[in-house]
C-alpha cells in the first residue's frame, strides 16, 4: 500500500522524511519501507509492502479526509518542525517492483534474525561513534625492541569514527563553518590492524594496506549565498549535483606522505579508548589489537624520500637502472621506510664488490616480497639491517642457482620484453615488475632497450578502474590527479618516463563496406606464418589477425594465389609505415566454445526461446563444472574419500566454487551445439600492399545474400555447419544483434574448401550481415554460431543501422596534449558499464524487454561508447542527460554476492540485506551522505532471475564440505603422511638423506617464486592473492563473478605458475649441476617430499604455504611407479 504524506517542508530531504516516519512505523513491526520524496516538493509518498500492517498504520496516525477537519480526527498525530503531518492512503497502486524489493527485502532481513551473523550482531551491541581530537597519518617502526609511530602529517582538527557495515568513516569537522567538509573511508579489506592504547595512551591506529578513499563536501548554491548573509532567495534544487568529490590529499603537506605512509592514529578520550578495548571487535570487521604504541622522532617523509632520489639519480656503476627501480620500488611502495633502503643502499656497497645486474636487482624485488610489516606480531629484528642484508645475500645466491638452470622467460620466448609497471592511483604511483609482456612494434624495434619503456596502470586505491559513482565527483582525479601525471613525466632513479611527442599521423576516412578489414594471402605466405608462429605445432590455421606495416585486419588462404603474395584491402590500411614484418594477433586454430551471457540470454528470451530451454542449457552446463578441475597429483594409491586433504579440497572447492559464480553472477552458459569464430568475406576487390599495386580477383559469388559458409576443425574431427542457424556478436544489446542464417555447403573444386575455422559472409544483398550483428566487421571480430534447436528464437527483428561514424580530425598534426586530453577524456567518459548494467534493468522491468523505447536508446549509447577508442567520440555529457533515471529497485540476478573468504579455508560470508553503507549513518548528521535509499533489489520472474535463483552457492558449497566433514574426523593422519608412509614402504630401500639439502634449495625457489607470483597478480602491490587461488589457476571474484580484468589476469596467473611447477619438476628429475645423474631422479624426489611432509616453515606476510608438498608427490609417485614396475 502507499501512503501519500502531505504538508511537508518543501527543503526537506527523503532521508530526513525516512528518519521522521522510522519511529512511527517501528512499534507496529514496519522496518521496512520506501520512502520518496521529490526534490522541492511538500509531499512524499510512503509505500508498505504489507497492507494489514499499512492500514493499522493509517488507523493510529491516517486521515480519513483533507483538510483541517481532517487532521483533528487523527488518533495519533505526526508534527514536524511543529507543522500538521498529512497522511491518507494514496489514489494511485504501489510501484510493483518497489513492493517486490520491500517483500524480498523483508524475507532477508527475517532469515538474518533468525541465524543472526557475528558481523550483525558485533554491530547490535558496540558503539559505533567515536570522537576524537587529533589527527595523525605516519608509519609503525621501532625504537630499540618497542613499537612505535612515526607521525609525517599531523591535523589538529576534531572530528568522529563511524564503524559502519563495509567501511570506517572519518569525518572532519573544520572551526570555520564556510569551509567545505573532508571525510576519509577506510574500506574494511584495506584495514591490516587496529591498534587501540590504554586510557593513558588513547590512540586508536589503523594500519592500512591501501590510501584510503578521501572526500570533500561540494558547497551547495544556498550554502554560498546564506554564507554570504543574504536570505529569501528562492534557489532551485539540482537533484542531480552529487554533493561531494573525490580529493586526493587532505592538504599540501598530506600531499609528500598520502602513498606510502599507509598508519592513521586518532587520539580518542579516555572513556571511548576504554570501551573500544572492553569491545573487543568492532562491527564484526576489525579485532581490536591493545598495545601501547609510543611516539617515534624521525625526520618527515619528504626529506627521507629527497635523500633517497637524490642517492638513485647519482651515477653509480654498482646500481644498474633496473636495481634502482627496485630500491625506489621498496620506498615508494611502502615496504621500508626511505631511510632503512639508503641504509641497505651502503650494505649492498660492502656485500657486493662484482655483481650480476640483473641477479641483484631480482634478489631486491624478492626482498620487497620478504619483509613483514611492522606490527604487534612482527619481532624489530625481522627489520633490521643485519637481518635485511642476510636475506638480500641469499636471495642472490639463490637466484644464481635458478638462473644457472633455466633460461630467462624472455630467452626462451623471443615474442616477450621485460617491462617495467607503474600504478597511478588518486593518492600516489607504485611501482611494480618488470613482468613478461607481448611486444609490440615499438618494443621489437627497441628491443635492447626495454627498461626505457614503462607501463603505466590508472586505478582507484584498490586496484580496480575508476568507475562512475553517482554520489561523488571525479573532476579532481581526472582533470588535476592522472592528467597531470600524463603531461609531466614519472622520474624513478633519476630517469624521466613520458608521453613521447607524435612526429606525424596520417588520417584514413571510414567508409562502410563488405570487405572491411579482410584481405587473402598464398599457402607459400601461410607457410611462412605457419612456421615462425610457435603456436603452429597445432593444427595449422587458415586465418590469421595481423598487422603489417600501416594495416591491420584478417588475412585467409587463397589457393589461387601463387608465390608469395599478401594481398590487403584499402579498408585495412590505416596509415602507411615502412615496417615489412607481418605480425600474428591471433588465428583460427580451432573453434572457440560458445557461452550465452546476460545480454544475450535476455535478447534470446524476448525473441521467444523458451525459458525452459534456457535453464536446461544452464543445467547442463553446471554439470560439467566439476571437471574443469584439475587434479595436481596422482594419488591412485589413495581411494577418493582419503584425498581430503585440506589444502587439495580447497583447491577443487574454489575451482568449483568459482565456476557456480560464473553462472550465478554472470548467467555464462556453455552451448554445446554452438562455436565461436572468426568472420570472413569470400573475394572482391583488393590491394597488394606489398606490391602497392591494385588488381582483381574472381568472385565465386556461390554464397546468396543471407547465407555463410562454416568449416570447424580441431586435431581430432571436422563439421561443415549446414541448415538453418542463429548467429551474433558480442556484445548485443539491440534485439536485431541476433540474427538467423542459412549455412550452407560449397563445391569441393571451391576456394573456400581450404578454408576453416571462421564464417564465411556473402557479398552479396544491400547491406552486409556483419555490420548488423553490432556493428562488427571483418578485422578480427568473433561471431556466435549456435545450431542448438532448442536455442532457436521464434521471431527475429530489424538490426540496428547506426550512422557511420567518421573519426574526428583535428586538422593538424598530434600533439602530447592531444593525446594526453584523449587518455583523460577516455578515462572520465567511459560509461560502457554504466549503460549496459542500465539496460539490463529497464529490459527486466519493462514488459517490451530489450524492445522497450529506451532499451533501443540505451542500444544505440552503447554502440557510440564501444567505439570511442577508434573515433574519438564519447558519449558526451548532453547524452548522458538522455539516460534513462536508474531505477533504486533492481532485479535480484544484480545483487552483489557474497565475498569468498581465504583466510584459513574457505568459506563464504554472510550475505547482508538491506541499504547500503551510507544509510549506515541515516540517524548521522552527515551532509555529504548520499540522501536517496540504497538499492533494492526484487525476485525477477524473468529468465535471469530463475536462473539466478537455480544456483544455490552456500547450499552447493556447504553440501561439498558436508560430504567431506566426517572423513576429516576419523583420520588419524594428514594425506601428505599417508603418501610419504606409501613411499616408505615402496622404496624401503633408497638412501635420499644426502640430496636433503638439495631439496630445501628446491623447496625455498619454488616457494619464492610461488611468493612473486602472489603479490604480481594481485591489483595492488601491498596486497596479495592466496596460495590456493595461484595453485587452483583462478583469482576470486570480490562480490559474485570475476570481473574482466581478474579473468585475463588468472590466465597470466596459470601460465607462470606452470612454468614455474616446470622448473621445478625439471630440478627434481635432472638435478641442478651438469654431472647431476638423472637415474637419481628417485632419490631427489623422494628428498623433496620429505621436505615438504615434515619441514614446513612459516614466511612473514604469507603465513605457511603447502603447495610444494603436492608438486613433490606428484614427481614422486611418478617415480615410485616407474621404480616398483622395473
Amino acid at each position: 500500500m502507499e501512503v501519500f504524506v502531505r504538508n511537508l517542508p518543501e527543503q526537506s530531504t527523503e532521508k530526513q522524511v525516512r528518519k521522521l516516519f522510522r519511529p512511527k512505523l517501528a512499534p507496529l513491526d514496519i522496518n521496512v519501507f520506501h520512502c520518496y520524496k521529490p526534490t522541492g516538493k511538500a509531499f512524499a509518498k510512503i509505500t508498505i509492502h504489507d497492507p494489514q500492517k499499512a492500514r493499522r498504520f493509517l488507523d493510529l496516525h491516517g486521515q480519513t479526509q483533507p483538510g483541517g477537519k481532517g487532521f483533528d480526527t487523527v488518533k495519533h498525530k505526526i508534527f514536524h518542525m511543529r507543522k500538521p503531518i498529512n497522511c491518507m492512503q494514496s489514489r494511485s497502486p504501489p510501484d510493483e517492483f518497489v513492493v517486490k524489493s520491500l517483500e524480498r527485502e523483508e524475507q532477508g532481513r527475517n532469515a538474518s534474525h533468525h541465524h543472526p551473523t557475528e558481523s550483525s550482531q558485533a554491530m547490535a551491541r558496540t558503539q559505533r561513534r567515536y570522537d576524537f581530537s587529533l589527527l595523525q597519518c605516519g608509519s609503525l617502526d621501532y625504537d630499540a625492541d618497542d613499537l612505535g609511530f612515526v607521525s609525517h602529517y599531523q591535523l589538529s582538527l576534531a572530528g568522529s569514527l563511524t564503524f559502519g557495515r563495509h567501511f570506517v568513516r572519518v569525518d572532519l569537522t573544520n572551526s570555520d563553518a564556510t569551509l567545505p567538509r573532508k571525510q576519509l573511508q577506510f574500506p574494511y579489506h584495506s584495514v591490516n590492524s587496529l591498534i587501540v592504547g590504554k586510557s593513558t595512551s588513547p590512540y586508536m591506529t589503523f594500519t592500512l594496506s591501501e590510501a584510503p578513499r578521501m572526500f570533500e563536501q561540494i558547497p551547495e548554491l544556498t550554502d554560498v549565498i546564506t554564507s554570504l548573509g543574504v536570505f529569501g532567495l528562492n534557489i532551485p534544487a539540482k537533484p542531480t549535483a552529487p554533493k561531494r568529490q573525490r580529493i586526493t590529499v587532505l592538504d599540501s603537506s598530506h600531499q609528500a606522505v598520502v602513498s606510502n605512509s599507509l598508519s592513521y592514529r586518532f587520539k580518542l578520550g579516555p572513556k571511548d579508548a576504554q570501551t573500544v578495548l572492553a569491545s573487543k571487535n568492532l562491527s564484526g570487521k576489525l579485532d581490536v589489537v591493545p598495545w601501547d604504541v609510543s611516539a617515534i622522532a624521525q625526520d618527515r617523509m619528504q626529506i627521507q624520500m629527497s635523500r633517497l632520489n637524490t642517492a638513485l639519480g647519482t651515477q653509480d656503476e654498482l646500481f644498474s637502472f633496473e636495481t634502482k627501480f627496485q630500491l625506489q620500488a621498496l620506498a615508494q611502495n611502502g615496504y621500508l621506510p626511505p631511510y632503512k633502503v639508503l641504509e641497505l643502499m651502503e650494505t649492498i656497497k660492502i656485500e657486493f664488490h662484482t655483481v650480476d645486474h640483473q641477479t641483484l636487482a631480482a634478489a631486491v624485488r624478492r626482498l620487497g616480497l620478504q619483509v613483514p610489516f611492522p606490527g604487534v606480531g612482527t619481532e624489530s629484528s625481522e627489520l633490521s639491517l643485519d637481518t635485511l642484508q642476510l636475506r638480500l645475500v641469499k636471495n642472490y645466491s639463490a637466484i644464481q642457482q635458478e638462473t644457472a638452470y633455466s633460461r630467462d622467460i624472455v630467452q626462451q620466448f623471443e615474442h616477450l620484453a621485460m617491462i617495467h609497471k607503474a600504478t597511478v592511483t588518486p593518492a600516489g604511483t607504485y611501482l611494480e615488475g618488470p613482468e613478461p609482456e607481448v611486444k609490440n612494434r615499438v618494443l621489437r624495434k627497441y628491443s635492447r632497450f626495454s627498461n626505457y619503456f614503462l607501463q603505466v596502470t590508472f586505478t582507484d586505491e584498490d586496484g580496480e578502474p575508476m568507475r562512475y559513482d553517482p554520489t561523488s565527483s571525479l573532476t579532481e582525479i581526472f582533470h588535476e590527479r592522472f592528467k597531470k601525471v600524463l603531461e609531466s613525466s614519472i622520474t624513478i632513479a633519476g630517469r624521466p618516463y613520458e608521453i613521447p611527442e607524435v612526429e606525424r599521423i596520417d588520417e584514413q576516412g571510414i567508409k562502410r563496406t563488405f570487405s572491411d578489414g579482410v584481405g587473402t594471402c598464398s599457402a607459400a605466405i601461410l607457410d611462412r606464418i605457419h612456421a615462425a608462429y610457435a603456436q603452429s605445432r597445432r593444427l595449422k590455421p587458415t586465418v590469421c589477425q595481423i598487422r603489417y606495416a600501416g594495416a591491420k585486419g584478417m588475412i585467409s588462404l587463397d589457393e589461387r594465389l601463387e608465390g608469395e603474395a599478401l594481398c590487403l584491402r584499402q579498408s585495412m590500411i590505416k596509415f602507411q609505415a615502412d615496417a615489412t614484418q607481418i605480425e600474428i594477433c591471433g588465428a583460427g586454430f580451432r573453434p572457440l566454445s560458445m557461452f550465452l551471457n546476460r545480454q544475450l540470454i535476455k535478447i534470446l528470451e524476448d525473441l521467444g526461446v523458451p525459458s525452459q530451454a534456457i535453464r536446461g542449457a544452464s543445467r547442463r552446463s553446471s554439470r560439467a563444472t566439476p571437471h574443469y578441475f584439475r587434479k595436481p597429483c596422482q594419488c591412485r594409491i589413495l581411494s577418493p574419500t582419503e584425498c581430503d586433504d585440506g589444502f587439495l579440497r580447497d583447491t577443487l572447492e574454489l575451482s568449483v566454487l568459482i565456476q557456480l559464480r560464473e553462472l550465478k553472477y554472470r548467467s555464462r552458459i556453455y552451448v554445446e551445439r554452438g562455436f565461436t569464430a572468426y568472420g570472413k568475406l569470400i573475394y572482391s576487390s583488393i590491394v597488394d600492399f606489398a606490391k602497392q599495386k591494385q588488381g582483381i580477383m574472381d568472385e565465386t559469388e556461390f554464397l546468396k545474400e543471407g547465407q555463410i559458409y562454416c568449416s570447424v576443425k580441431n586435431e581430432k574431427t571436422g563439421l561443415i555447419l549446414t541448415g538453418r542457424v542463429v548467429i551474433t556478436r558480442c556484445p548485443a544489446l539491440h534485439p536485431g544483434d541476433v540474427q538467423y542464417v542459412d549455412a550452407v555447403d560449397v563445391p569441393q573444386d571451391s576456394p573456400l574448401r581450404a578454408v576453416h575455422n571462421c564464417v564465411v559472409f556473402s557479398s552479396k544483398g544491400k547491406r552486409d550481415l556483419p555490420s548488423q550483428l553490432s556493428g562488427g566487421d571483418l578485422d578480427g571480430d568473433l561471431y556466435n554460431i549456435i545450431y542448438d534447436d532448442s536455442l532457436m528464437p521464434t521471431k527475429t527483428t530489424e538490426p540496428a543501422d547506426y550512422p557511420t561514424v567518421t573519426p574526428i580530425d583535428i586538422g593538424r598534426e598530434v600533439a602530447r596534449s592531444d593525446i594526453t586530453d584523449f587518455f583523460v577524456q577516455f578515462m572520465e567518459t567511459d560509461q560502457l558499464g554504466r549503460i549496459a548494467t542500465l539496460h539490463q534493468t529497464l529490459a527486466d522491468r519493462s514488459p517490451d524487454g530489450v524492445f522497450n523505447p529506451e532499451c533501443i536508446l540505451l542500444a544505440e549509447m552503447h554502440s557510440t561508447a564501444v567505439d570511442f577508442s577508434k573515433t574519438g567520440i564519447p558519449v558526451d555529457q548532453v547524452d548522458l542527460t538522455k539516460l534513462p533515471r536508474s531505477p533504486r529497485e533492481r532485479p535480484d540476478f544484480q545483487a552483489p554476492g557474497p565475498r569468498v573468504l581465504l583466510e584459513n579455508a574457505i568459506s563464504i560470508a554472510e550475505m547482508e540485506y538491506g541499504w547500503n553503507d551510507e544509510s549506515d549513518y541515516e540517524n548521522d548528521d552527515n551532509d555529504m551522505a548520499d540522501s536517496r535509499p540504497g538499492i533494492r533489489y526484487y525476485s525477477s520472474n524473468k529468465v535471469l532471475g530463475q536462473l539466478y535463483r537455480l544456483i544455490d552457492e552456500r547450499d552447493f558449497f556447504t553440501e561439498i564440505q558436508r560430504r567431506s566433514t566426517p572423513t576429516r574426523e576419523l583420520q588419524q593422519m594428514s594425506v601428505a603422511e599417508k603418501v610419504w608412509d606409501y613411499v616408505q614402504v615402496k622404496a624401503a630401500l633408497i638412501q635420499y638423506q644426502h640430496y636433503l639439502p638439495f631439496a630445501r634449495d628446491i623447496k625455498e625457489a619454488y616457494e619464492d617464486n610461488m611468493i612473486d607470483t602472489m603479490v604480481q597478480y594481485s591489483f595492488h602491490p601491498t596486497s596479495f592473492v592466496s596460495e590456493v587461488e595461484v595453485f587452483a589457476g583462478t583469482l576470486v571474484g570480490k562480490d559474485g563473478a570475476q570481473t574482466k580484468r581478474q579473468r585475463e589476469s588468472s590466465i597470466g596467473m596459470k601460465d607462470k605458475h606452470d612454468r614455474d611447477v616446470t622448473y621445478t619438476v625439471q630440478c627434481i628429475l635432472q638435478g641442478e649441476e651438469e654431472d647431476s645423474s638423472k637415474a637419481e631422479a628417485l632419490e631427489r624426489s623422494i628428498a623433496c617430499l620429505y621436505v615438504g611432509v615434515h619441514e614446513r616453515r612459516t614466511r612473514p606476510r604469507f603465513g605457511r604455504l603447502v603447495s610444494f608438498t603436492w608438486v613433490a608427490a606428484a614427481v614422486c609417485l611418478k617415480e615410485v611407479e616407474k621404480f616398483v614396475n622395473a
